[in-house]
């Protein structure tokens, strides 16, 4: 059987990233059929060091974030393990790094040294605030660029203007910015397709979950805050969210006025409102609520926790969940890759990998070293492995 030809699968990627921002940038190359190799030191990087919620000695978060990886270890502070991962990335055509701005430089790995040894390579650099302005050398995580693209302050204003903000769940200021850079990549490998050239690109959180807000066209416009508009401009509809006799909750989408007749007709009440909506689903468990609320073709749902969620018949059928086994945690069923593809659909090939798993591959097959070569490198701690 021919084994299926992926967009990528000529593509391999140095992955020198760590915690959530850029691995899930690399993921999704790899499951596009990128080769990413990920570079990480004989210790391990950061991301392999959280102490909860920890499954075959590797953090969670590692095992959703470097599905189909390789993985190699190489001591960059010695001279000689630096030399190896500079041929590395010379039979490579992207390098991505999300390390803080100025640190490849002093590594000796700027982007003109990277022009030198790939000329036509493309080098994503993944940060908090970008290679340039006043805020380049300040840290950053999600929550940061949450907070000051206003997403925090507008997550709390959606549940009271005069209270305290609150912080978007699971990290959505890394994993927004981060399908943004494998867009951009994928962007910059189809300009060096039509012309030869490589590139660079800087990708900062902030301007990224900044681009993400509507909200900041609507100050830019009018110089209001959504929470105003919808004080000074309340929207109809008797939508929102209703506890339900069981205890748990739904959410009913019902805004427009053809919506808000249908839900008349469903309750055959010309005067519904959402106080009435409350008591009805105080009355009614959360599944039965739901299906009433199918009849009249509105958009409804169930509000999950996680428990609902991997059980949800629908996410079944659509192959959202695979099973897979890892070398150290075993079997779990992993997500699979969120959209679908009639003739280049990606799929799970290798679970996150185990510190430096690949390294063998890695200096004998890709830099053609010798297995003795090999063997001193162990010895010297340059590569080291789980």
């Amino acid at each position: 059987m021919t084994e299926k030809k992926m967009p990528l699968d000529d593509i391999r990627v140095v992955d020198m990233t760590h915690v959530w921002y850029g691995p899930w940038s690399t993921m999704m190359l790899a499951y596009l059929g990128a080769e990413v190799i990920r570079v990480e030191p004989p210790w391990g990087a950061i991301d392999r060091l959280s102490r909860s919620g920890v499954y075959g000695g590797i953090p969670y978060t590692f095992h959703h974030l470097n599905l189909n990886k390789k993985d190699v270890t190489l001591n960059t502070k010695d001279p000689e393990g630096l030399a190896l991962l500079k041929e590395l990335i010379s039979s490579a055509d992207v390098l991505v790094q999300n390390m803080s701005v100025g640190a490849m430089e002093r590594m000796g790995l700027g982007y003109d040294v990277l022009q030198e040894l790939k000329p036509d390579i493309i080098y994503a650099a993944l940060s908090g605030f970008g290679q340039t302005g006043p805020y380049k050398e300040r840290k950053s995580y999600a929550m940061i660029a949450e907070a000051m693209s206003s997403h925090t302050r507008l997550t709390g204003d959606g549940v009271d203007p005069e209270g305290p903000p609150i912080e978007m769940a699971m990290a959505y200021g890394d994993i927004g910015p981060g399908t943004m850079a494998a867009m951009g990549i994928l962007a910059a490998l189809r300009h060096r397709d039509r012309t030869g050239e490589g590139q660079m690109l800087d990708l900062a959180q902030l301007d990224i979950m900044t681009a993400f807000n509507p909200g900041v066209t609507l100050y830019q416009l009018g110089q209001v805050k959504p929470w105003e508009m919808r004080r000074d401009n309340p929207g109809g509809g008797v939508g929102g969210m209703f506890k339900t006799k069981d205890g748990g909750y739904i959410r009913i989408g019902a805004y427009s006025p053809k919506a808000v007749d249908a839900i008349k007709t469903l309750f055959d009440d010309d005067e519904i409102t959402k106080e009435k909506l409350e008591k009805w689903a105080s009355e009614t468990d959360r599944d039965e609520a739901v299906e009433f609320i199918l009849k009249a073709k509105l958009p409804v749902a169930p509000i999950y926790h996680l428990d609902d969620t991997v059980a949800d018949p629908h996410l079944e059928a659509r192959g959202m969940f695979q099973e897979i086994e890892h070398p150290t945690a075993g079997k779990y069923k992993a997500i699979t890759f969120p959209f679908k593809m009639s003739k280049t659909q990606p799929e799970i090939r290798s679970p996150a990998p185990v510190l430096g798993q690949d390294n063998k591959h890695v200096i004998c097959e890709i830099l053609g070293k010798s297995e003795e070569y090999y063997e001193e490198l162990k010895k010297k701690g340059i590569i080291a492995w789980t």
